[in-house]
């Protein structure tokens, strides 16, 4: 059985491509998520550490967070894809691109280098990710957006959740249905492979660069009720 790491910043990729995996018969050793210490959150979501921490546990797979510096991001990559290649006996790692070519050859690479497969789930033609996010709504998990990109989508797309509604008024925007160019990211509080839900409380609007960012001020995890 092909044991892997997989890479996780917390929203609607990492987790279809979680699934798919485990569906496939996969075993998910860990998930990798980056924290560059210029921003002290993790990389592309901006999200806090703790909102990570607490996707892994209630999922029951244990996170690593490779620290790392914009300028040393490939070589902390590969240096601790290495250190958990031995201690989680991993052989390969796994990412939820999906048609973006710059970040399947940098993911190939690092792999590579690593001694480890290189595994993409999800990868498809850029036509396709429509279905991809049909696919995601429909699939039970739970995901807020908590992340736009101002120059293409309005902060008032903050907080929605990922939906039949969502589906239909996306498409209606000059954006990638599933967000590929990072128009807008999301993060994930429940679902199928979820064996506890998170619950997000006290939102709030923060600028992060050249987005704006939706902050909670408190998170927590509550077992699921059983049917």
């Amino acid at each position: 059985m092909k044991r892997l790491a997989l890479s996780w910043s917390g929203g609607k990729d990492g987790c279809l491509a979680l699934d798919v995996l485990v569906n496939q018969g996969m075993e998910i050793a860990c998930l990798l998520t980056t924290v560059p210490a210029e921003i002290g959150r993790t990389f592309g979501h901006g999200e806090k550490m703790q909102s990570i921490t607490l996707q892994a546990e209630a999922l029951g797979i244990p996170v690593h967070f490779i620290q790392c510096t914009f300028e040393e991001y490939t070589q902390s990559f590969v240096s601790d894809l290495k250190k958990l290649k031995e201690s989680h006996r991993l052989t390969g790692v796994a990412f939820g691109d999906l048609y973006f070519q710059p970040h399947r050859e940098w993911g190939e690479k690092v792999a590579c280098e690593a001694g480890l497969e290189a595994v993409y789930p999800l990868w498809m033609k850029e036509e396709e990710s429509l279905k991809a996010l049909e696919t995601f709504i429909n699939s039970g998990y739970k995901s807020t957006v908590i992340r736009v990109r101002e120059d293409v989508l309005h902060a008032s797309w903050l907080g929605r959740e990922l939906n039949q509604s969502f589906l239909r008024d996306i498409q209606k925007e000059e954006v990638c249905p599933m967000g590929e160019a990072g128009e807008y990211h999301t993060y994930v509080h429940d679902g199928p492979l979820f064996r506890k839900r998170i619950i997000l409380e006290g939102p709030e609007v923060i600028q992060l660069e050249s987005t704006k960012k939706l902050e909670y001020k408190k998170y927590s995890i509550v077992p699921k009720h059983t049917k």
